[in-house]
């Protein structure tokens, strides 16, 4: 378990990357977030369900998440 850095724009997603990150799945993430992530090399899904992050990343995995809209209103 890793401590994550203060929430700050443009900051958690070169942390992730740091980290190796390489995929996020969200409920819903705003535009501006998204280009973050993109520029640190990451891909985005957002629509995600409301599941706990064990079935989201097996479901991802197996080919079978069912994404839904992005629930971010900006």
């Amino acid at each position: 378990m890793l401590t994550p850095p203060p929430h700050e724009p443009g900051v958690l997603p070169r942390w992730l990357h740091e980290q190796g990150a390489d995929l996020i799945i969200a409920g819903g993430m705003g535009q501006r977030a998204q280009a973050l992530f993109d520029q640190n090399g990451i891909k985005v899904v957002v629509g995600a369900p409301p599941e706990d992050p064990e079935t989201l990343a097996a479901s991802y995995l197996a080919g079978t998440l069912q994404a839904g809209p992005n629930v971010c209103d900006h």
